[in-house]
């Protein structure tokens, strides 16, 4: 009987340390507002600067399309996600308030959206009437809500008063369709168009920005409201000790286009939501 009761403390203790290590796993991902290639680069330095930070394996997860990565959080697939504040929004819906948004870039208390276009016809939001158009994901905080939001508060609805309406999928693939000519404009975040800019990937002799919205806040790193307060604490703390005086901190904020990252709140993103119900978005 002894030696049974040992063996069953053994696999007990083998059982419990077994789960303790899958759990030491930190499952992270971010809405796919960019290629998939750009978001495992951006994202490297940064998982490995968590594993020191956290002591936790930090993986990263891709996810499909901007659904998937609210399903994941909520789900228990994915234990933190890069969300936009539209899908911030749906993820706090989805699951009954338990979210929590933990950090944002200082960029994302006034957050910007951008309208841009080749016709020279177009030099604001009333000319889009009649043209071709190009959103990023349904999703998106800066790539769709916010975007038709000011486009309703010009008077101008997409589906009726423009020719044809198209979702890209993400910001990069907008400007795409509009350098190409699929489509006469399009609107996307501010952040990924200086980025094009910066790295001359955008020809400024015929794309050009014709509107851009007030700021509002966006982007923000979530996770549930079931996580250990200990490791939301290591994360939160680890965030906003990046600093861009010493070469791992500048390395990762460029990559993340941040200044420096901040606390934020639930609270927040209230205009968001109600922009969405606004627009009909909110589901």
């Amino acid at each position: 009987m002894k030696s049974l009761f040992r063996f069953t403390l053994a696999i007990g203790a083998l059982l419990l340390a077994a789960g303790a290590q899958a759990q030491q796993v930190l499952r992270v991902s971010a809405i796919p507002d960019e290629a998939p290639t750009e978001l495992q680069r951006k994202f490297k330095p940064l998982g490995s600067y968590l594993e020191q930070k956290t002591g936790m394996k930090v993986e990263f997860v891709p996810v499909t399309d901007y659904a998937a990565s609210v399903e994941g959080l909520i789900n228990n697939k994915l234990d933190m996600v890069w969300f936009g504040g539209f899908t911030f929004v749906q993820a706090k819906v989805r699951s009954g308030g338990k979210v929590i948004p933990l950090v944002q870039r200082e960029e994302d208390e006034k957050f910007k959206s951008v309208f841009i276009t080749t016709d020279k016809s177009v030099s604001k939001l009333e000319d889009l009437k009649g043209k071709t158009f190009a959103f990023g994901s349904e999703s998106s905080t800066s790539g769709h809500l916010m975007p038709r939001y000011y486009l309703l508060a010009a008077n101008i609805n997409p589906d009726v008063d423009m020719k044809r309406v198209a979702f890209s999928g993400a910001h990069d693939a907008t400007v795409a369709a509009v350098a190409g000519g699929k489509v006469d404009a399009g609107a996307l975040n501010i952040s990924v168009w200086e980025k094009l800019v910066a790295q001359n990937k955008v020809d400024g002799s015929k794309l050009r920005v014709f509107y851009t919205t007030p700021g509002y806040f966006d982007y923000n790193w979530t996770v549930r409201s079931d996580m250990n307060p200990e490791l939301r604490r290591k994360i939160t703390d680890a965030f906003l000790a990046l600093n861009a005086n010493n070469a791992q901190g500048k390395e990762i904020l460029e990559l993340q286009r941040a200044t420096r990252f901040i606390p934020t709140r639930t609270e927040n993103y209230a205009s968001i939501e109600k922009a969405a119900q606004q627009a009909g978005l909110l589901k």
